[in-house]
């Protein structure tokens, strides 16, 4: 069942978002060789708790981490560790706060210093399919429109859509209905209306779209271990137009007004 949000739920989303855009703006900064993508998990974990909210993630049917960290080939699900990031990496961190009970989830792919020019277009193509998906999230289109837009800017810019990975709703709960595939066909699925929020997170691989799941249960990987990249909002329909909750940044200035924002 998908559950609609007021405009004042709305609202305490966004206050969540806050607190995970600056998050995601700490470790854009402190995402850097020699780092440990458990220490980046600790980072999170810190700043969150100090602005009054919980890493949504952790403890999630048991993930053990506050944030997912995924590198080069792995997807999405990384458990943060002792893996120490290196020059020419990309890495995925996807990030989930609860504040007030109300969750938001947001995702980016980083680059460790200099990259190679397929990874830079890897994620180029899989940020601008995420805007191109973000522009058709509109009262009235389907989800369809969604996902075809998402696909369309993958597949142009020679990337592959993970297909058996997709979006989600969001609100309360981590994982809500509806799912937004990163696939499909313009005017066909569920009719978007105001008050939904959406997860829209394409994943793309430079090779195939085939996955496996890694020995540990969690971490999710191209089959073809090509490099792989994740991009994500959590976004509002509304009578103005689609809302991103979780924008990219925070400046430095502000974080430290996220807590009394959230709690106002």
């Amino acid at each position: 069942m998908i559950v609609k949000k007021s405009q004042a739920e709305i609202e305490r989303m966004a206050r969540s978002g806050l607190v995970l855009a600056a998050t995601h703006d700490l470790l854009r900064e402190s995402a850097k060789a020699g780092v440990s993508t458990g220490e980046l998990d600790r980072i999170a974990e810190r700043f969150i708790r100090d602005q009054g909210g919980v890493p949504t993630f952790k403890g999630y049917r048991g993930f053990p981490g506050s944030i997912c960290a995924s590198p080069n080939e792995m997807i999405v699900h990384g458990i943060p560790g002792d893996y120490r990031l290196k020059g020419g990496d990309i890495i995925s961190l996807d990030v989930g706060v609860t504040l007030g009970g109300w969750v938001s989830d947001a995702a980016v792919t980083l680059a460790i210093g200099e990259i190679d020019a397929d990874r830079e277009r890897l994620l180029a193509v899989t940020e601008a399919s995420l805007l191109a998906g973000v522009a058709q999230a509109v009262a009235g289109n389907r989800m369809g429109d969604i996902s075809s837009a998402v696909q369309h800017v993958c597949e142009e810019g020679g990337l592959s859509v993970v297909r058996s990975l997709v979006g989600h709703g969001v609100g309360r709960e981590m994982h809500e209905d509806p799912q937004v595939p990163n696939y499909g066909r313009p005017g066909r699925g569920v009719r978007l209306e105001e008050g939904m929020v959406l997860a829209i997170e394409p994943m793309t691989t430079l090779g195939g779209p085939g996955v496996h799941v890694g020995d540990d249960g969690w971490a999710i990987y191209a089959q073809d271990d090509s490099p792989t990249a994740h991009f994500e909002f959590t976004v509002a329909i509304t009578a103005e137009g689609p809302r991103i909750l979780t924008p990219w940044h925070i400046p430095a200035a502000e974080r430290e007004g996220a807590a009394a924002a959230s709690a106002s």
